[in-house]
């Protein structure tokens, strides 16, 4: 579960502006002293995730239905338990011999690593053993432990994360397990019923309802810039330990990620599409990795405010002359961007023939046209219309 909390700032600023922490986790109990080497993880290619999972529709027909989704689900949903080892800032007075003569033997010995321990969520989508969870969940974790609403508790091995979208593909050897059900995140409609399941706060097993608050919300709109991620909202109660649990529907199947809240507001959480959790998780079950496609720009949404903002700033260094679109605050030195000719200041209007509105809608254009894929951009310069082709590279080889 990641913690988003609002700050403010000039509204033209390219990147959101609400801090973010992660929970889950990051939700430490206590503190040890603790080494140990980091687990390598080596992957073979499997059956794509989706070809193993099949929906239950009979569920929604159950006067019990919340129950009858549990009792459907639950099994599936599981508790992660990890460690990771961290090095203590030591004050250079305890390393300092000069110090030791007048402490003696009584010279506090500091560790120089400590472990913090955390918990998430998980849910199991192959009966051979693969979970899905989020990225910070299992981040640097040197030990990742795995418990089944049974009991049973295995050792987990990471196959794989993705930060940029806060992913992450776990296994353990087990077989037989109960899967859960995906379902189609792209047909969510804003009021229908949203269900999740997880550990928040250390309570196992914990279900909570709501409705599906609305979709496609941006990474800039709840606060997480550096995400790739269109979110769903919901008022389904989601709190830190939920990080990596299913959002459900009202048929038992999986429709989101459970990932994010914002402090300090009520009734307020956020999911990852499964549509987009399950093309992660394939990517690194597959290939250990994800590649994603990057042009190499720091851009915000255009709207009249933020052009006078913007030109009533002596030091933006830029002049625009646009009231709609997207402007071009930063190209990154040696980019896709920059190799295009892309310069700051620059106003994306239209991507291959489409009006682009926001920020978000560049983002997308990129994400789905992939790595080495080439876009057609129309753009505003200096009060002129040009047209540019632009190449994406990949997000490993920025800066």
């Amino acid at each position: 579960m990641q913690d988003l909390s609002k700050s403010s700032g000039p509204r033209f600023q390219p990147i959101a502006y609400l801090s973010m922490a992660l929970l889950g986790a990051a939700a430490t109990w206590g503190v040890t002293t603790y080494t140990s080497d980091a687990r390598s993880s080596s992957i073979t290619p499997e059956e794509p995730i989706a070809s193993q999972v099949s929906p239950d529709a009979s569920l929604a027909q159950n006067p019990n239905l919340v129950s009858a989704v549990v009792e459907r689900v639950g099994a599936a949903v599981v508790r992660i338990d990890t460690a990771k080892t961290v090095e203590t800032n030591v004050p250079d007075a305890f390393q300092d011999p000069f110090f030791g003569q007048f402490f003696g033997p009584g010279m506090p010995d500091v560790p120089r690593e400590r472990t913090v321990r955390g918990e998430g969520s998980g849910f199991i989508v192959g009966a051979d053993g693969r979970i899905l969870t989020n990225a910070h969940v299992v981040d640097g974790a040197t030990d990742v432990r795995v418990t089944l609403r049974d009991g049973r508790e295995f050792e987990g091995r990471v196959l794989g994360t993705d930060p940029v979208t806060d992913v992450a593909v776990v296994k353990i050897e087990a077989d037989d397990l109960p899967t859960v059900s995906l379902g189609d995140s792209e047909r969510l409609q804003p009021g229908e019923m949203a269900i999740a399941i997880g550990n928040p706060l250390g309570l196992e097993n914990t279900v909570t309802m709501g409705i599906i608050s609305a979709t496609g919300r941006s990474s800039s709109d709840i606060g997480a810039p550096d995400k790739r991620v269109s979110f769903i909202q919901t008022d389904a109660a989601i709190n830190p330990g939920n990080s990596g649990g299913p959002l459900l529907n009202q048929r038992g199947e999986v429709i989101g990620m459970n990932t994010a809240i914002i402090q300090g507001a009520q009734g307020l959480g956020f999911a990852i599409p499964i549509n987009r959790v399950e093309n992660i998780a394939d990517q690194i079950i597959a290939n250990g990795k994800v590649e994603h496609p990057f042009l190499g720009i720091q851009m915000v949404t255009l709207d009249p405010q933020v052009k006078e903002d913007i030109n009533g700033d002596p030091n933006s260094g830029l002049s625009v002359q646009a009231d709609r679109g997207v402007l071009i605050v930063r190209v990154v030195p040696g980019s896709p961007a920059h190799e295009a000719g892309l310069r700051s200041g620059d106003v994306i209007a239209k991507i291959d023939g489409k009006a682009i509105k926001d920020a978000a809608e560049v983002q997308e254009a990129v994400e789905n046209i992939g790595v080495g894929g080439r876009l057609q951009m129309e753009l505003q310069r200096n009060g002129q219309i040009q047209t540019l082709a632009v190449r994406t590279g990949t997000m490993a080889n920025e800066g």
